[in-house]
């Protein structure tokens, strides 16, 4: 029988979103990748297991990972039946809805029944009663926001859901959502999007300083550009590299420029003792509105790896400063 670390809450920060009560740790378990069809229960638990004991109490899913199947949901509620369930009120456990599941017209999006039935399958899937969080997972530029927050904030009433939140959307599609929200009392707490050292689109169209204003949180995926920002690519980025679409643009000022980047970023994060990947997790915290960051593990190294960011998330106004220069160059 499974029996958590006890000192599992001295090896991480927790931080707050905004002036909410919805605290995560500064590092979230995703389960985005490696948690398809092909995984097993033993590596998916043993994982998760070494996640919960290092200090992650936050397990990010969504409907459509596995991919498209509901795997990773399903893996994840025999994970939490049989090793997790006496700890469930110390989890923080989400999920989303919005990208394709299944035929038809509700299969995907965010309508108000697409987001019901869809998060109805996830609960079934993972042996919940409720989420902490549901989350929108994407913009629906053919239903009205109203109807999208409503569904939101019925679900929580429903008791199906802890807190609401929104998946890339952008600043404007952000701003409207959040009016309604606040018409209507719903307890929202955070945009998750695609965020990096090299992505900062989220920042920079105005998204973080409309989390900050509305007293929320922003949630970063992707930390890491799927590998780039690792020493893998130090020497070169090679032809058949692909990242997610949310990052993908950062290649067109081609790949040649993109390592000489990396290079000099990892000049950087070797001065502070650091790898480059443990660097840019660190520099994603060092934004206060950056309540987590999601990071996924296939295996107890890369988990172990990613987790020693946040043993260094001090930047100096200088080392900030080179590498804002870098990024821009």
């Amino acid at each position: 029988m499974y029996v958590a670390d006890e000192k599992r809450y001295e090896k991480m920060p927790i931080r707050r979103a905004g002036n909410t009560g919805f605290q995560l740790p500064a590092i979230s378990f995703g389960m985005w990748h490696s948690f398809g069809e092909s995984a097993n229960y033993a590596d998916t638990r043993d994982i998760i297991l070494k996640a919960f004991d290092a200090g992650i109490f936050s397990f990010d899913n969504a409907a459509n990972y596995g991919p498209g199947t509901g795997e990773a949901e399903r893996l994840f509620g025999q994970v939490f039946a049989r090793e997790l369930k006496p700890y469930r009120d110390e989890l923080v456990i989400t999920t989303k809805a919005g990208f394709h599941m299944w035929p038809g017209p509700y299969g995907q999006m965010s309508s108000r029944k697409a987001l019901i039935a869809s998060l109805d399958q996830s609960l079934e899937r993972m042996g919940l009663d409720y989420v902490d969080v549901y989350y929108s997972h994407r913009f629906d530029p053919e239903t009205s926001p109203e109807e999208t927050a409503v569904a939101l904030n019925d679900i929580v009433r429903q008791g199906k859901a802890l807190y609401v939140g929104i998946s890339n959307y952008t600043a404007p599609q952000a701003a409207a959502m959040i009016k309604i929200f606040k018409d209507l009392h719903t307890p929202f707490v955070a945009d998750q999007v695609s965020y990096n050292m090299l992505n900062q689109k989220a920042n920079q169209d105005g998204l973080f300083d409309e989390m900050r204003r509305n007293n929320a949180g922003v949630i970063a995926y992707g930390p890491l550009a799927e590998g780039l920002l690792t020493d893998k690519y130090l020497d070169g980025i090679p032809d058949d590299v692909n990242i997610h679409w949310s990052s993908q643009y950062v290649l067109d000022q081609g790949r040649d420029k993109v390592a000489q980047k990396l290079v000099a970023l990892n000049k950087i994060a070797q001065s502070r003792g650091q790898k480059l990947s443990h660097m840019a997790l660190a520099w994603l915290l060092h934004d206060s509105v950056v309540t987590s960051v999601i990071t996924g593990a296939s295996k107890p190294e890369h988990l172990y790896e990613n987790v020693k960011a946040v043993q260094n998330l001090k930047f100096d106004p200088e080392e900030l400063a080179a590498i804002d220069q870098i990024l821009k160059a």
